[in-house]
């Protein structure tokens, strides 16, 4: 079995995000954070967390690359439980046992990226419209020779869609330009 852990490469997260998660989180999409707001209303890192954050469980914070890595049966069901304590505290969920359902559901969606390597890095970008979200999922390999020590090393090899052509890491947290 395989689930996802957060990961930091570097200390981007800490400035991109207003809640970075801890390195080693148990992770999940966290799509579910924004269900209630309007995307084209979020600005600075809660902008930056819709656009290409991972949920730590743990920490409630954002990561922007996750990892996939072994797991047990046990470690699924303590990513469930948790998941759903945090969904009842931080979330408002009206019971542990509704809570443990969409935890369930979270979970098997995480796994559900997990169909390449154990160490493989996964990229979340996320998009709005008509009040509908889309999540697109890249796989970014190291290159040749290369072991996970700097961000800036890996390339991507696999993209569900066309990635957002004028997508700027650098400015994700800034507004867009309004021409």
């Amino acid at each position: 079995m395989k689930l996802l852990r957060t990961i930091a490469l570097d200390p981007s997260d800490t400035f991109v995000f207003d809640v970075p998660a801890q390195p080693g989180d148990w992770a999940v999409s966290g799509a579910f954070r924004f269900c209630n707001r309007d995307a084209a209303k979020l600005s600075g890192k809660d902008r930056s967390a819709f656009r290409s954050g991972f949920l730590g469980v743990q920490s409630w914070g954002w990561s922007t690359l996750v990892q996939i890595v072994p797991a047990t049966e046990g470690d699924r069901r303590t990513l469930v439980e948790l998941l759903a304590k945090q969904l009842v505290e931080r979330f408002g969920a009206p019971d542990l046992a509704t809570a443990c359902l969409a935890a369930e559901e979270e979970v098997a969606f995480a796994q559900s990226l997990c169909t390449h390597p154990i160490s493989a890095l996964i990229a979340v970008h996320r998009s709005a419209s008509n009040g509908e979200v889309r999540e697109s999922f890249r796989r970014l390999q190291l290159r040749e020779g290369q072991r996970h020590g700097k961000a800036f090393s890996f390339m991507e090899v696999e993209d569900d869609t066309e990635p957002d052509k004028d997508l700027n890491l650098a400015n994700m947290s800034e507004e867009p330009s309004r021409r």
